[in-house]
């Protein structure tokens, strides 16, 4: 009876025995692939600097927003210099975009479809005015922006810590400064009395 028991008791261990590596070995494997996941979304997620990609977001949005109050300008404008202004908005910063977007997702940072409630409304208070009223908002909307814009990008040209984000904003920032500077002059003739001011 001790002999039988014992035999049952040794069969028994030598079962649990000879399981044993394989129970081990999934739990390995599974906390292992956890693991490599894990890793894997945090190095896509990771490739940039927050603020580089802090930048390529606001940047995306931005040229989103150029984008849609050109359209508007090319259509309702009723001074042929800020129509021919708000077209050249559309064909440059949809080129801009498009590199962007591609930057963007070889850096795994996801940038926005559509535009923010805040932008929209913008777009939106523009989108209600014509003839002259909307001319005079929508210049002064681009110098305030391309002000703005050039200041970024200027920074970012110099202080990015990707090389690829750095380049980018380096070989766009000349088409803004254009920008900023015909947009200047536009403004500069429709405020005649302003400008003669400011050169005194």
């Amino acid at each position: 009876m001790t002999k039988s028991s014992n035999r049952i008791a040794m069969a028994t261990l030598t079962g649990l025995l000879a399981l044993a590596p394989a129970a081990l070995a999934q739990s390995t494997s599974g906390s292992m692939s956890k693991t490599t996941t894990k890793t894997t979304s945090t190095t896509s997620t990771s490739k940039l600097s927050a603020s580089d990609s802090k930048f390529v977001k606001e940047a995306a949005v931005g040229g989103m927003e150029e984008v849609q109050l050109g359209q508007l300008a090319a259509q309702k404008a009723s001074d042929p210099d800020v129509k021919n202004f708000g077209q050249k908005m559309v064909d440059d910063h949809s080129k801009a975009n498009d590199q962007l977007k591609q930057l963007a997702a070889q850096k795994g940072v996801t940038v926005a479809s559509t535009l923010p409630a805040s932008k929209q409304k913008e777009v939106d208070q523009l989108s209600k005015l014509s003839g002259a009223a909307f001319d005079k908002k929508y210049v002064s909307m681009m110098v305030q922006d391309h002000k703005k814009d050039v200041a970024e990008f200027k920074k970012e040209s110099t202080k990015a810590k990707d090389a690829d984000v750095k380049s980018w904003a380096s070989s766009t920032l000349p088409t803004l400064q254009d920008h900023l500077k015909m947009i200047e002059d536009i403004s500069a003739k429709m405020h005649p009395t302003k400008s003669a001011k400011k050169g005194k």
